[in-house]
């Protein structure tokens, strides 16, 4: 036992935001609380955490969990459940570094040796998908995700769906699975279309067909098709995904660890998810802490199916040099093969953080900002 003796944040390129958590006898742990596009948010409400939490006993995690929560009043949502959740894995670390075990021991034990993964092509405005799929296989990849259209209107152009179904078509010829991101972009008229044109093309699923808020909507289209819905980055805790489970919209879960309050929280959802029979497959386009705490989740979670990978993404190499083998010391711990990258053996995340160059970045990084489209008529467009 040892009470938490410092809260440390940095602000890193491209756009993540890491968390330390040292206590007393000098035990520490590395988190991730990055929201992207909202870095100063998060940060407001991580300088509230550290004068609330500072001095409590960091192995109590789940005392600091909830009290982070119910004694906030105003629970939940993206800011709060963001920061909470760099402060959960970064005591879910510190106390596996201090017993000297992978994280996923304390979480139940291994269910599996190696974890499946995708990555991304195409970008924000998806082009050259077949060189970018061939180069992905190479990488050692068998699925991939893409942004399914680029911006489109509340009610457009049938025409505007035709190159999504052709670029999906392509990839899918290469031998690889695909999952296609509508990223809440298409309003439910649109939605429907391109839910019904790429079904004969049986992508791996559809990803945010439409913004979860329209609850009511999503289930009118899983009524539509038999592409299996995920979706789930846009919810942050359990009370938000209870109704998806409860009326079977869904077929899989893509709950975000950096989002949804971390390694406690994120556990929580997988198992209300298990009993209604749907996968889990964490959303992390995001930095290499957030990716190895969903490694951990992932070892020891029966109904995990699929992980999300951030390698040479598109906001990462916008910005040149970063990526998640940077602010690592072993950049090996990301080699994929077949499809897969091997369970994390090392204790605590099973990585080893390279703090210098944390704190190097830190001193100048700027904080990434939102992205959107705007139509030619001036209106706003979902992004």
């Amino acid at each position: 036992m040892g009470k938490i003796k410092t809260i440390e944040y940095f602000r890193v390129l491209p756009r993540w935001l890491f968390v330390k958590i040292t206590d007393e006898h000098d035990n520490y742990g590395w988190g991730e609380a990055t929201l992207e596009g909202h870095s100063q948010a998060v940060e407001g409400c991580l300088d509230a955490m550290i004068q609330r939490f500072v001095g409590y006993e960091a192995d109590n995690i789940e005392l600091l969990w909830q009290t982070a929560h119910r004694h906030s009043f105003y629970r939940g949502g993206p800011v709060l459940m963001s920061a909470l959740a760099g402060i959960d894995i970064a005591l879910w670390d510190l106390l596996s570094r201090r017993l000297n075990l992978p994280l996923h021991i304390l979480l139940g034990g291994a269910v599996r040796h190696k974890i499946k993964v995708y990555s991304w092509i195409g970008g924000d405005r998806p082009r050259d998908v077949e060189a970018a799929a061939k180069e992905r296989y190479a990488q050692g990849f068998r699925a991939v995700k893409m942004n399914a259209t680029e911006d489109v209107d509340w009610l457009d152009s049938p025409s505007a769906l035709e190159t999504s179904v052709e670029r999906c078509r392509i990839v899918k010829a290469l031998g690889m699975d695909v999952g296609l991101d509508f990223h809440g972009r298409l309003h439910k008229p649109m939605a429907k279309q391109l839910a019904r044109a790429l079904e004969p093309h049986r992508p791996l699923f559809i990803e945010e067909p439409l913004l979860s808020e329209h609850h009511e909507g999503i289930k009118q289209l899983s009524g539509l098709t038999t592409i299996p819905i995920a979706l789930g980055e846009r919810l942050y805790s359990r009370w938000d995904v209870k109704r998806f489970l409860q009326d079977t919209s869904i077929d899989v879960l893509q709950p975000d660890i950096s989002h949804c309050g971390g390694i406690s929280e994120i556990r929580r959802i997988a198992s209300m998810a298990e009993a209604y029979d749907v996968a889990i497959a964490p959303h992390c386009p995001l930095g290499p802490i957030a990716l190895a705490a969903c490694m951990q989740v992932a070892m020891c979670t029966p109904n995990f199916t699929i992980q999300e990978m951030g390698l040479t993404i598109h906001y990462n190499t916008e910005l040149g040099e970063f990526d998640i083998t940077n602010y690592i010391v072993d950049k090996r711990v990301w080699d994929v093969r077949e499809g897969y990258v091997e369970g994390l053996k090392g204790v605590g995340l099973g990585l080893e953080v390279d703090e210098e160059e944390v704190r190097r970045v830190a001193r100048t990084a700027n904080a990434w900002a939102p992205k959107g489209f705007v139509g030619p008529d001036g209106s706003i467009r979902e992004w």
